[in-house]
């Protein structure tokens, strides 16, 4: 399987990306972002690129792959509603259109989050274009999509969060995630768990096209 990842300098992608080096089955990873991860590995290439609503340049690169697993997001604390929807919502729609016009046999999985509005209609701004941009997903003709939407994620094997506030956030809870995890199973995963998630979906498929942390946890363990 050839795969594509964005976001993979992020607390999410770096898991994601571990996983996909780790597993016998993922021949080639291709990690696209603004900055390169600083890893070096026999299966990974990489490619920096600083407009994603415009991949003309790299559009040559893209073709012939199986999956992307999406993570590139940021946080809407502090962003306005337009500038959250830029990268939330249009920078996603231009690079899922690009890639479902170069592989159309390509799954496509988007890191989206617990508590996304499926309607658009809510109170909640981040919930309301979540839920746009996964809508919008389901809508494109790939051969599957599947929406990730994981609560609480605790970072495994030293990787951790580019957030300030979530970083210090995960070490204070980071001890208690065994406690979490029973406590609120429905609530808590980690990046290991995500990582593997989203390679069997990407491989086989699940039966739900959108998955709650629960969800996540029964496939990626």
């Amino acid at each position: 399987m050839k795969v594509i990842i964005f976001g993979a300098t992020g607390m999410i992608g770096q898991g994601v990306l571990r996983e996909c080096l780790l597993d016998e089955e993922v021949e080639t990873v291709l990690a696209i972002g603004r900055s390169i991860t600083g890893i070096q590995h026999e299966k990974l290439r990489e490619l920096t690129h600083n407009d994603f609503q415009d991949l003309s340049a790299i559009e040559s690169d893209l073709s012939g792959y199986d999956a992307c697993l999406y993570c590139l997001g940021v946080s809407s604390a502090g962003m306005a509603e337009q500038d959250y929807h830029r990268v939330t919502y249009a920078i996603t729609q231009a690079v899922a259109q690009t890639l479902v016009k170069l592989n159309v046999n390509m799954t496509f999985i988007y890191v989206s989050g617990a508590g996304t509005d499926s309607t658009e209609q809510g109170r909640t701004m981040w919930a309301r274009i979540k839920g746009k941009t996964e809508n919008m997903l389901l809508g494109l003709p790939f051969k599957s999509a599947y929406m990730f939407r994981p609560a609480f994620i605790q970072p495994k094997h030293g990787i951790v969060s580019k957030t300030k506030l979530y970083r210090v956030l995960y070490t204070m809870l980071g001890n208690f995630y065994p406690l979490l995890k029973v406590l609120f199973p429905k609530y808590a995963t980690t990046t290991e768990i995500m990582g593997r998630a989203m390679i069997r979906a990407a491989k086989k498929g699940v039966a739900k096209r959108v998955l709650e942390t629960e969800d996540i946890n029964n496939i990626g363990l």
